[in-house]
């Protein structure tokens, strides 16, 4: 277990508790995802993805069962203690990159650090030029974000997920959005993070083609995982 980055344990997720339109989507599910490992998570539309990426990435509670980050159990905590796990434990990378528009590049990849931390300084900023560098965006990191292209974009989203250092980086389709030569291009700089870093990724996509280069694929089928 000390190297499984998460762990899910019997969990369970229903909609409307104790009303006649009650909805279990998520059912008994068992998973984990290593230190360092890169995983595809897949499934058709409706299947239980979201709801399951949600409970892992701390932003919804499962009914039942045991979340566990880095060995610990998540079920006890409180919101203000979940919002502090998921800041420092979990990045983010989005179909659509959320990019604040009226900000630059590098103002963007500072922001988990300032939320974290209230102010900026000297620290922050060289650490998102760094990150910058390591996806090939250091020269633009004064650009505005809306004046930048798609695949830019979501580089930069990319390095903002990894700002804090997370131990796992969540993706929910970071390609869906793209062509073709950016999506490879994408998918590749996320390989070269998990490789040179041993950030854990799990990445919601519906490209097989992309799933079938990750370690390992886990699929969900009406709400029960496979993998």
């Amino acid at each position: 277990m000390a190297d499984d980055i998460i762990r899910l344990e019997k969990v369970c997720k229903s909609y409307n508790m104790g009303l006649t339109s009650q909805t279990e989507v998520l059912h008994a599910v068992d998973l984990k995802v290593g230190r360092g490992e890169f995983t595809a998570l897949v499934g058709p539309s409706g299947s239980g993805k979201s709801t399951l990426l949600n409970i892992i990435g701390l932003l919804d509670r499962p009914t039942s069962g045991h979340l566990r980050i880095k060995g610990d159990d998540t079920i006890g905590l409180s919101e203000a203690e979940l919002t502090n796990l998921r800041g420092r434990a979990i990045g983010f990378v989005f179909q659509a990159h959320h990019l604040i528009s009226a900000f630059t590049a590098l103002e963007n990849v500072m922001m988990p650090m300032l939320v974290d931390r209230g102010f900026p300084n000297v620290e922050m900023e060289t650490r998102a030029s760094e990150l910058l560098r390591s996806v090939g965006l250091e020269a633009v990191g004064g650009n505005m974000a809306a004046n930048m292209s798609g695949g830019q974009q979501q580089r930069v989203a990319i390095a903002r997920a990894l700002a804090m250092n997370p131990d796992l980086v969540l993706a929910d389709e970071p390609t869906g959005n793209l062509d073709t030569k950016s999506s490879d291009s994408v998918f590749e700089l996320m390989r070269q993070v998990n490789r040179k870093s041993g950030t854990s990724f799990l990445i919601v996509t519906h490209n097989l083609d992309l799933a079938r280069r990750c370690d390992r694929t886990i699929e969900v089928v009406d709400g029960r995982v496979t993998g």
